[in-house]
Formats: structure tokens, sequence, C-alpha cells
């Protein structure tokens, strides 16, 4: 007689699982190099954000540390135009005081100026990346630079997805009178010129961080919005969500648990977008005076600084600042690239 099967193990044990969406998008992510690569440079450019905001770097960005426009080091120093000694007549001494009644002062500003020079040969010839007009360090600047300006950029980009994604989904998936506000309310916001929308806020809000993050987050959200309202329009009829509600699914479950999840590759790509857009939308408010406050360093306040800097020759500023900002935007860009395609639907059952 033939054994008999072990029936009772067979049915207690488990199923498998199948993987979670967020499990497999990271799975996925990791598989790519250039992604990777991207969210490695963006991570340091966090940490040196954070260093600086705490004060381990780039604290003493403000002290004059070198000779005004001292070049970067591999320059070397600049080639300093020696006084020209100038010929006086011989002749007789002539007592001075007979004839100036400052010349007993003479000597006593002789004095001060000396010790002003000494005070002045403290400065450097160079520095690492150059100095600015007054002997500011630029590598300094530009590092504290990079905490403001990477700041306002990834923090105005969030807020500005978190109003444009959440409108969306409720005007894309209620409709209704509450899609019709919304609908309004995108038109009215559309309708206004965007520099003049961003002047309007400016004028209400003033200058400072805070000021700006609040400015972009509120005038940058439409474009978003009008994608992900398209999204959730295509999804909430497919079958998945119809499911999802046949189970007893509630309306806030299929939309933040089984639709957003499967449009969540649209919105990094919006926010990938908004993050570029808004460093530069800081650059040129803090160019016409309306960014950051005076007593503070971004990667937009040292462009503008640059621009009377290069007509003289000195680069070193612009090139600095533009370095910075081309590295942390290219990767940061390839890194929402990675992971819109790690979440993209359509990409899954092509493994």
């Amino acid at each position: 007689m033939s054994a008999a099967l072990p029936v009772a193990d067979t049915a207690a044990r488990p199923l498998p699982r199948s993987e979670g969406i967020w499990h497999a998008a990271w799975r996925r992510f990791r598989r790519d190099r250039v992604g990777m690569t991207g969210a490695v440079i963006v991570l340091l450019f966090v940490l040196l954000m954070i260093l600086a905001a705490l004060g381990v770097v780039a604290s003493d960005w403000q002290v004059e540390k070198g000779v005004p426009n001292a070049p970067p080091t591999f320059m070397g120093p600049a080639p300093k135009v020696e006084d020209q000694a100038i010929a006086t007549p011989t002749g007789p001494l002539v007592d001075l005081s007979s004839v100036d009644p400052l010349a007993p002062r003479y000597k006593e500003w002789a004095e001060r100026a000396k010790q002003y020079e000494t005070t002045e040969r403290k400065r450097v010839d160079t520095l690492p990346l150059g100095g600015d007009r007054l002997g500011r360090d630029v590598l300094a600047k530009t590092i504290k630079g990079t905490q403001i300006s990477v700041f306002v950029g990834v923090l105005a980009a969030v807020v500005a997805t978190f109003i444009g994604t959440v409108l969306g989904a409720l005007a894309g998936f209620f409709g209704g009178k509450a899609g019709d506000f919304l609908e309004w309310l995108y038109n009215v916001f559309t309708a206004i010129p965007g520099i003049l929308l961003i002047f309007a806020f400016a004028a209400v809000a003033g200058r400072g961080v805070q000021s700006v993050v609040l400015i972009l987050g509120l005038t940058g959200w439409t474009g978003i919005y009008r994608l992900v309202r398209a999204e959730f329009l295509k999804h909430s009829v497919r079958e998945y969500v119809r499911a999802a509600e046949a189970v007893g699914a509630s309306a806030w479950s299929r939309i933040f648990r089984h639709i957003l999840p499967n449009v969540s590759h649209v919105v990094l790509v919006q926010l990938s977008i908004l993050v570029v857009g808004f460093i530069k939308a800081e650059v040129i408010l803090s160019y016409l005076g309306l960014g950051v406050s005076v007593d503070q360093v971004s990667w937009g306040t040292m462009l503008a600084e640059s621009q009377g800097e290069l007509i003289l020759g000195y680069w070193w500023q612009l090139a600095s600042a533009t370095l910075f900002m081309a590295v942390f935007v290219t990767a940061f860009s390839l890194m929402t690239d990675a992971l819109r395609d790690a979440l993209d639907p359509k990409l899954r059952g092509l493994e």
C-alpha cells in the first residue's frame, strides 16, 4: 500500500505572499546604477546642507579672509602693481611745520596707517575657489548657499506637489461640485501670468526663506494638479478600483492606497521639474530683491553678485555657484527618473 500524503501539513503551510508595490519599486531602483549614483549625490548635498545649518561647515562665510577678489589657489596670487618711485628734488631741508600746520600729525597718521597695513597683511592672497569683492571665501559662500537654495527648492517643490496632488486627486476622483470648484480655482491661477502672481504674493509675504517657500509653493501647484486629475479620472473607473470598492474599501482608501501608488511616477516627474524650476525662480527673486534676506546667501544672490565681477574678469564666484547648482540638479533629475521607472506600472510586466 502507498503511504498517505501529509494532507494536514500541506493545508497548514502558509501561502506565499506577493511582493508589495513599494518593496518591488525599491528592488528595481537599486538595480539602476545611474539612479543610485544620483541618489548618493543628492544625499551628500543634503548632508552638506544639514552640516551648514548646524554651523559645522561654512559658519565663517561672512569673514573677509582674503584680499578683494582673491583668485583661486590653482591660479596663484594676482600680480601686484608696485608703487613707482617718485623723484624729489634735492636741496636744503625745509621745516614743513612753517609751511603746513598739519605736519606734526603726519607721524601719528603714518603709525596708524602702518597698523592698518599690518591688519591687511593677515588676509591671504588666494583662496581655494577664490574670493568675492570683499574677500570672503567663495567656497564657504557656495556651501552656505547650498543650504538655502536646496532647502528652498526642495521644500517649495514638496509643498506645491502636495497641494497639486491632493487637489487633483479630489477633483478627479469625486468630480461633481467639488471638481467644478477646483477647476474654477485652477483656471483663476492659470489665467494670471506666473511672474505677476509671484510678485503679488511676494509683496504680501515680504522677504525671507519662509516667504520664498510659501510664494513658490502656492503658485506652482497648477501643473501637477492638471496631470494628477487626468490620471485619477482614468484610474477611478478601472477594474482594480472597482474590485476594491466591491470588497468595501472606502473612498480615501481607494484614493491613497490603490490609485496614488499607480500614478506616483507622474508625481515624481513633476516634483523633479519643480525642484529645478524653483531653484531658478529663487535666483530670479533674489536678483530682483524679493528673495532671501540681505544677511543670507544663496546660489541666486551669488549669481546676482557675480554679474558685476564678471565684467572685471573675476569669474570664479559665477563658476562655483553654477557648478554646484548643475551637479545637484542633474543628480536629482537622474534620481527621480529612476524612481519613476521603478514605480511605473507599465514597466512592471517587463521584468
